[in-house]
């Protein structure tokens, strides 16, 4: 079995850092990632995919990128079931495990993995 994503897009947001009911540091990010194909009115779509990332992948991307900075993204997809409406639903979402800084700082390529 495999559960792997790559992803490279722009930052669509500052990185808001916030702690987890265990007291783990967490934050979400969007990536803006254009398709490469035109949609019907002749122009490009963009697909904006929220990811997740943990303790010291996202202290460092909060450190050294800001919005609009490209980086690469590897991770998995997960499912989770939150309680929304009184009904259970089920979500996926993608969980970082390592960030290239792709555009951060001039002539600089840094990473931050687990």
């Amino acid at each position: 079995m495999l559960n792997q994503v790559v992803l490279v897009g722009r930052l669509a947001h500052e990185i808001q850092i916030n702690k987890s009911d265990s007291g783990k540091k967490v934050a979400t990010l969007t990536l803006a990632i254009p398709r490469s194909f035109k949609n019907m009115e002749g122009g490009y779509d963009t697909d904006f995919i929220k990811c997740v990332i943990w303790d010291s992948v996202a202290e460092n991307t909060k450190e050294y990128c800001k919005k609009g900075d490209i980086v690469g993204l590897k991770g998995r997809v997960q499912s989770r079931v939150i309680e929304k409406d009184k009904k259970n639903e089920t979500i996926m979402e993608v969980i970082g495990e390592k960030i290239t800084f792709l555009s951060s700082k001039p002539n600089e390529e840094k990473e931050a993995d687990e």
